[in-house]
């Protein structure tokens, strides 16, 4: 191992083996080339920004960073943030779980992805090819960003010892036996119900027809999951060590989420999964953050008061703070197989399903997305000719096309967001 990938692993923070060699090769094989895959990071918020905090003044490359965005000074000419896109819907509490979506489970069944989000059209894409078709992580519930083809929330890890016993703790002898057979006895139910449900099909009404299909779509993908998941028991997973961050992590939020973007970091780099998100919940206390006195949701009830306003802006800084430190990673970290970062090779998209939770406001979310290999455009005002809105869905086409997902359309979305990629 050469010298400057030993310097990587060791940054990482733990006793490493070698994955990127067996995990390029498995990638080779499924890819049918060497190609580097696309990975896909979320960081959302349910509580939108602080506007005139977060989004720049000045439009184009050369823009000048927010008071929010400025820890990100090191990579501004490859982010591009978005003004002036959301999803369409009126204001008020309720609507944030769309932000990947673009749509509410009350409306799903009008949309063919049904309220599914994007992160896991991606997910499913990668199925077979990687241990994990996503991760999803948060210190606590509440964030509600991911949704699969049947309308059923995924819920995140909470704890970044669960996160990381999922992650890296291999299985027992007798725990691979168990698990291979409770994969199988699940993979002969489905077999079973399959066959009922064709029957029922038959006798159906056309709306109960409609439930039927979302149904099917969920054991279609079940019956993927255990056939992927065989394939995966007796292979061991690679190790990591973050006791440095599990040592107070209890203590600290910073700590806290210091561990969950490394383990999602070194989870890229071993092609354990090719999509993550992260979230901050809205009832998350920051109180260990310097001027903080009072909850993140709380501090978005301000009444325009300056001096809570200015904990809120530490708050959201703090996260902006969080996601550059993560990207520094991402970015410290050569590729094998191509040129560039693991940045230049992850999209990443930091945003919210609300505009600002002080006026309850769905319009104007706060959208950028960095590296990725896109041609980047600074700051963008995503507005048409005659000043509406572009729906933020539009923007999912065009990363799901990076993705390597053939679609033109996502959901509202009503064409694509022009950023080309290299």
């Amino acid at each position: 191992m050469d010298t400057t990938r030993r310097n990587v692993l060791k940054g990482l923070g733990g006793a490493l083996t070698l994955p990127m060699l067996e995990a390029s090769t498995r990638q080779a094989q499924a890819a049918g080339s060497k190609d580097t895959p696309t990975r896909l990071l979320v960081v959302g918020n349910p509580l939108g920004a602080h506007p005139e905090h977060f989004f720049p003044a000045d439009f184009g490359k050369s823009f000048t960073l927010s008071p929010t965005l400025r820890s990100l000074d090191w990579v501004k000419d490859r982010m591009t943030v978005i003004s002036h896109t959301d999803h369409g819907m009126v204001n008020g509490h309720g609507r944030e779980i769309s932000f990947l979506n673009g749509v509410l489970p009350a409306n799903a069944a009008a949309y063919p992805e049904k309220n599914m989000s994007v992160d896991q059209v991606m997910a499913r894409h990668t199925s077979g090819m990687v241990r994990y078709s996503s991760v999803n992580a948060a210190l606590e519930r509440g964030i509600r960003m991911n949704w699969t083809a049947n309308g059923t929330e995924l819920e995140p890890f909470t704890d970044p010892q669960k996160l990381f016993d999922h992650l890296f703790l291999n299985l027992s002898a007798d725990e691979k036996r168990i698990r291979r057979e409770l994969i199988e006895r699940n993979g002969s139910i489905l077999d079973a119900v399959g066959g009922q449900f064709a029957s029922l099909k038959q006798r159906a009404s056309q709306s109960d027809k409609q439930r039927l299909e979302q149904y099917a779509t969920a054991v279609r993908e079940l019956e993927g999951s255990f056939a992927d998941r065989k394939s995966w028991v007796d292979r061991d997973k690679p190790k990591f060590d973050v006791s440095e961050h599990f040592r107070d992590y209890e203590v600290t939020v910073e700590n806290r989420y210091n561990a969950i973007f490394d383990m999602i970091t070194y989870a890229f780099q071993t092609d354990m999964t090719r999509v993550a998100t992260v979230g901050f919940p809205n009832e998350l206390k920051y109180t260990d953050i310097d001027g903080v006195t009072r909850s993140y949701h709380g501090c978005t009830h301000n009444g325009q008061n300056e001096d809570i306003i200015a904990e809120l802006v530490a708050i959201e800084s703090f996260q902006i703070a969080q996601l550059s430190r993560c990207l520094k990673k991402l970015d410290s970290i050569k590729e094998p197989n191509a040129e560039g970062t693991m940045l230049d090779h992850t999209m990443v998209l930091f945003g919210s399903g609300m505009g600002y939770g002080g006026t309850h406001s769905n319009r104007n979310l706060p959208i950028m997305v960095i590296g990725g290999g896109f041609k980047h455009l600074g700051h963008v005002d995503a507005r048409n000719a005659s000043g509406t809105n572009m729906p933020l869905c539009n923007l999912y086409v065009t990363m799901l096309q990076r993705f390597g997902v053939e679609r033109d359309k996502f959901n509202t979305s009503t064409g694509s967001f022009e950023m080309g990629w290299a």
